[in-house]
């Protein structure tokens, strides 16, 4: 028979008419419990499938294909195992909503503070990072038609726009069309690299061209260990799986939507990754949609503006949330359509689109910003806490039932999470850094605010 406290936990989870984060649900506000299976598979996979597919290529240029791909695996086992921590604490603590609230049950209002503030500034760059995007891929599209400036712009107004969508059920129906449409992007240039005589910025010459692709790379530390970050990037939408679960019907039905996420991931980043780099070796691009060239690069980004865009509504919606839902908890103006609940939630969306938009414009590399994403915040919002929460969790449990060798291996295991993620954030940042500094540098580099054409890097 369960014990009292899990069947108080599962009957909190599945009580439709209140929430332990949302308080009472009813027909005057939004229903902030929508989520089924299929969606949070969906918003899960979109979270993650969407900016960091884009540098793949490119990272596994500087590591080398076996590397790259050791890589890839090995964050893809860890970030896994942050995702199920993730679910797993939600339903011992049903009243976090966000990763700061898990900070503070850990750590206190220190860890609190430095959760959110890391938590914020983590989704402000993503936004960033999918304006730049947005920017790049109208940029392809309409052939450089007007001042980059004006097209991040553009990405910043229809961003704010979808974002501003109060719920994520009814966001829901976005991820449904910004996945495919992404897929299909790298799809489209991964059938074309393949069947091209070669990549669009190798020497356009007569005769055979074959790729230079390496088995192992031999980058400086300060280029692998932001290579290394690129890649992190890529599964660093773990955080927003706290906001996904508390808005799922059955939050029961996490985990198993959570490796599905998660295999489907990987299998799409390693077979895309592993192809387009086969074929283009060190002329492939950043983002890797340019890498076809000429009608496919035109292609390819219209097919993706949907799916940045997606990703933008997603990255910008989940920290405006965060915000709005800490500003108002606890008031009936949190689930009620009142002037406060209207005016805070717009002025959340606004804020972050404006910050997002600073940052893209200042720091316009998509490398450069992708790495230090993934350096800086990355391994604070998908590496180090969960190792945290399952100390916190199970830590008592050793020293009252006897130390069983799955729980040493578990000690062991969390405190590797915990070190090997301070080291990323360290390491990584220095290196993501250097690359900013070499970028700005370099004769011609990208200026901050430029009109340029961004659609050409490699």
């Amino acid at each position: 028979m369960a014990p009292k406290e899990d069947l108080d936990q599962v009957s909190s989870a599945l009580d439709p008419t209140h929430d332990d984060v949302f308080g009472e649900i009813t027909e005057e506000g939004p229903n902030f419990r929508n989520v089924g299976f299929t969606g949070t598979v969906i918003l899960m996979m979109k979270t993650q499938i969407g900016l960091g597919v884009l540098a793949i290529p490119s990272a596994l240029d500087v590591l080398g294909m076996v590397p790259g791909v050791l890589c890839m695996i090995a964050i893809a086992v860890v970030t896994t195992w942050s995702g199920y921590m993730v679910g797993a604490f939600k339903l011992k603590h049903r009243a976090v909503y966000s990763i700061d609230d898990a900070g503070g049950i850990m750590f206190g209002l220190p860890g609190r503070a430095y959760l959110s503030a890391a938590f914020c500034l983590y989704y402000i760059f993503n936004s960033g990072s999918a304006i730049l995007g947005i920017s790049i891929g109208l940029n392809a599209v309409s052939t450089h038609a007007t001042c980059t400036a004006v097209f991040a712009a553009v990405a910043a107004i229809a961003g704010f726009s979808l974002s501003s969508v109060r719920t994520l059920g009814r966001i829901t129906w976005l991820a449904w069309i910004g996945l495919p449409c992404i897929l299909a992007a790298i799809i489209i240039v991964t059938i074309a690299v393949g069947i091209q005589d070669r990549p669009a910025s190798a020497a356009q010459t007569e005769g055979p061209w074959s790729s230079d692709w390496k088995v192992i790379g031999h980058p400086s530390f300060a280029q692998g260990i932001a290579a290394v970050s690129n890649l992190l990037f890529a599964f660093s939408g773990t955080p927003g799986f706290f906001s996904i679960v508390s808005e799922m019907r059955d939050p029961r039905q996490y985990t198993g939507a959570m490796l599905t996420c998660q295999t489907g991931v990987t299998a799409v980043y390693a077979v895309i990754g592993c192809v387009i780099y086969y074929y283009c070796g060190s002329h492939v691009s950043s983002p890797a949609l340019g890498s076809a060239g000429g009608a496919i690069k035109i292609i390819s980004y219209a097919f993706a503006l949907p799916g940045l865009l997606v990703t933008m509504t997603i990255v910008t919606h989940i920290p405006a949330k965060f915000i709005f839902v800490h500003a108002l908890r606890g008031s009936r103006h949190l689930t009620s359509n009142t002037l406060i609940h209207w005016t805070t939630w717009i002025s959340c969306t606004l804020g972050i689109t404006v910050i997002a938009y600073i940052i893209a414009s200042t720091i316009p590399v998509f490398d450069a910003l992708v790495s230090l994403i993934g350096a800086l915040l990355g391994p604070a919002m998908c590496i180090q806490p969960m190792g945290a929460m399952w100390l916190y969790d199970n830590w008592a449990k050793g020293r009252e039932g006897g130390r069983s060798k799955r729980w040493v291996a578990m000690v062991f295991w969390s405190v590797f999470v915990i070190v090997i993620g301070t080291f990323m954030m360290v390491a990584g940042t220095y290196g993501s850094v250097v690359g900013i500094i070499d970028s700005y540098s370099e004769s011609g580099g990208s200026r901050a605010f430029s009109c340029a054409d961004n659609s050409n890097s490699v």
